[in-house]
């Protein structure tokens, strides 16, 4: 029997992720990951452990205690890995200092590569798991069959849920792919596993619908059924993002330009705007009168971010036709297959979660050579959109996918 240790946040995804996996007939664990805050965050402002969640919103806690409830409903042993230290050195960091230096991090792309599908992954094969699952929306294929999910060794003989969890060999080159419900799809932080990681998951929700899920939850009893499904940053919680800056960055007020290199009005911080945003800072009552004038239509020109200059703590910002492109670069490219795409046929890039996928082509030393085996190589690789679009910010991630909704691969924006 198999041995799978499932990662139990504490929401529905996770618990009927581990539910199914159970009735299929793995050896299940459930694992909770304690990720935020460190001790050390919390002895820093002096404050009780009670103290600093109450003045932080924490939920912790909370979602710990809602893991083992789930356990315990479900029947299985469970477990709680304390990374909290490693989080904050690895992915808590990267997000400010990201920031701080004019870019827009995707830390949860980082967390899943570092945390999830790392260190937990590391753990559990040490301690003698087969796999590692989780509530993600993602769907994984044999590519020689390209028509089974991938959930490792066969299901228990008579499981009414193996026809769900079909088996593929451990061996077979796995493809990563957009799952049944498409607006919960969270393959596009998935892009950084490679076939070393994969070799060793299970996605039992790829199949499901959200809907479905949940009325799972309901049939089986289970106390999440209706749980809101968790919001923000990834394991610190339904906090925004710029009240999770304050922490460490705090308001300094610069100026924002026109792509003329007029000054039309101030700004709180750059690290507190994304490439793309609409407003927030205040126009000059000048700048505010111009735009008056230039109504048409009964319409006012609306402003967005172009760039973030963090050295001189200053924002450009233009009208809606200023702020598209269709040409950027990227480094730290990393493809889920062991060799590097040639990209033939459709392919299409997504540059933010939940985003469309445009169609688009590369051009780029890393992309036209095949044969070379996966590494997270440097090389820059220019990405051409068939149309022009707003919002393409350095540090986010562009993610690739074929015709067909495998996902490739992606990188970094520059």
């Amino acid at each position: 029997m198999a041995r799978v240790a499932v990662g139990l946040s504490g929401g529905v995804d996770s618990a009927v992720c581990t539910l199914l996996l159970k009735k299929a007939g793995y050896d299940v664990t459930g694992v909770h990951l304690y990720c935020w805050p460190p001790k050390s965050e919390i002895e820093k402002d002096r404050l009780t452990r009670a103290e600093w969640f109450k003045k932080n919103g924490c939920r912790a806690d909370e979602d710990r205690a809602s893991a083992l409830k789930i356990a315990l409903e479900i029947g299985i042993p469970f477990k709680e890995l304390d990374f909290s230290e490693e989080y904050n050195s690895k992915v808590i960091k990267y997000f400010y200092d990201e920031y701080e230096a004019g870019r827009t991090p995707n830390p949860d792309v980082l967390c899943n590569s570092e945390i999830k599908f790392g260190l937990f992954l590391d753990w559990a094969m040490k301690n003698g798991f087969d796999y590692i699952a989780t509530g993600h929306y993602a769907k994984l294929l044999s590519v020689s069959s390209r028509a089974k999910t991938v959930l490792g060794p066969p299901a228990k003989a008579g499981s009414r849920l193996r026809s769900v969890l079909a088996s593929a060999s451990v061996a077979d080159e796995v493809s990563l792919n957009i799952p049944k419900d498409k607006h919960k799809d969270q393959t596009y932080f998935l892009w950084k596993l490679t076939q070393k990681e994969l070799a060793h998951v299970l996605f039992p929700l790829g199949d499901l619908l959200k809907s479905k899920v949940r009325e799972i939850a309901r049939e089986a009893g289970l106390s999440v059924a209706d749980k809101k499904d968790s919001q923000g940053i990834c394991f610190v919680g339904n906090v925004e993002v710029r009240e999770f800056l304050t922490r460490r960055l705090k308001v300094k007020t610069g100026k924002v330009m026109d792509i003329e290199g007029n000054e039309i009005g101030m700004h709180d911080g750059v690290w507190f705007y994304t490439v793309g945003q609409r407003g927030g800072w205040i126009l000059d009552p000048r700048t505010q009168e111009l735009k008056n004038s230039r109504t048409q239509d009964g319409e006012t020109p609306i402003y967005y971010v172009i760039s973030k200059d963090a050295k001189t703590n200053t924002l450009v910002v233009g009208e809606a036709n200023e702020a598209v492109k269709d040409l950027f670069e990227l480094k730290e490219t990393s493809w889920i297959s062991d060799t590097v795409p040639r990209f033939y046929g459709d392919m299409f890039v997504r540059i933010r979660h939940g985003g469309e996928l445009l169609r688009a082509r590369t051009q780029g030393h890393a992309c036209r050579q095949a044969g070379i085996k996966n590494s997270r190589n440097q090389d820059g690789i220019h990405v051409v959109l068939d149309k022009a679009v707003r919002g393409i910010a350095s540090g986010q991630s562009a993610v690739f996918y074929d015709g067909e909704g495998e996902c490739l691969g992606g990188g970094v924006i520059q």
